[in-house]
């Protein structure tokens, strides 16, 4: 069987090429990585080559010791993916302790997995452990409007869930837990993962502030459809804001209790706080 053909990987081709379509991908921005389940290792293992070589995965994750992933490569364009999968992404295998990697198969050309591999690795290890092993997918993306939000907005979990809310009912639906907001941090250092980890025991969605946006979910239509809720509340906020200064009316805190309380949400009471029906 050609490693391509594997459903898994088929999804995660399709799901590179939809974000590029949205516009969420320029020149090689953003990144993909999926945990890929023990069955389906086993289906494509026959095509995996003999790399060998062992290099440091920049962080340490023993709760994924010994497990595969598939990922874009560093610097490669989301653009190429759907009909270049062998030289834009890779399969890799963690060592024993989850402190090293070797690539199985992909990056055909060359290269090495995702600079932001640390804080996918750590997020996954998050995300693992607090979903009892459901969520499988991180993305990370640069949609435009989500970030110029960032220059606008308090940078505060509380104010960005409350305004996203607000714009849609299928958002409280969508991401019923918030947001967590991140002040800007350099991409791909040490820093930015540690902070994601952390906003990643809480939430499913971290903003970077001026940078973009890092998502986690089951599976990768669960994912994409999580940051496209997000990004599409925050055109939608976005636009508000052109119009006028402030909002004329908008779902007040009494309508989100109500729609928690029909819907059985369970939305978070830190997010209900009485505001100015303005931003």
């Amino acid at each position: 069987m050609n490693i391509t053909d594997a459903e898994f990987v088929r999804g995660f081709i399709r799901m590179c090429d939809d974000g590029w379509k949205q516009g969420w991908h320029e020149r090689n921005g953003g990144n993909l990585s999926y945990r890929i389940k023990p069955e389906e290792v086993e289906l494509v293992r026959p095509g995996f080559s003999d790399r060998g070589e062992w290099k440091p995965a920049g962080t340490a994750v023993p709760e994924l010791a010994g497990e595969f992933f598939m990922v874009t490569g560093s610097g490669r364009y989301f653009s190429n993916v759907a009909r270049s999968p062998e030289e834009t992404t890779c399969i890799i295998e963690l060592d024993d302790r989850g402190e090293n990697y070797r690539i199985c198969s992909g990056l055909t050309d060359g290269g090495t997995p995702t600079s932001e591999l640390p804080g996918h690795l750590m997020s996954h290890a998050v995300k693992k452990r607090v979903s009892g092993g459901a969520y499988r997918v991180i993305y990370h993306a640069h949609p435009a409007n989500i970030i110029a939000l960032t220059f606008v907005l308090p940078l505060e979990s509380r104010v960005f869930t409350r305004e996203l809310w607000e714009m849609e009912p299928e958002c409280a639906m969508v991401f019923p837990a918030g947001i967590g907001v991140a002040g800007w941090m350099v991409p791909g250092g040490k820093e930015i993962a540690e902070v994601t980890g952390r906003l990643m025991e809480e939430y499913d969605v971290a903003v970077w502030a001026h940078h973009g946006m890092f998502c986690a979910g089951e599976d990768f239509d669960l994912t994409f459809g999580l940051m496209h809720t997000v990004e599409k509340a925050a055109e939608i906020l976005v636009k508000t804001l052109a119009m006028r200064q402030g909002k004329r009316q908008t779902v007040t805190t009494d309508q989100l209790r109500r729609l928690a309380g029909e819907l059985g949400l369970g939305l978070p009471e830190k997010f209900l706080y009485g505001k100015e029906e303005n931003c």
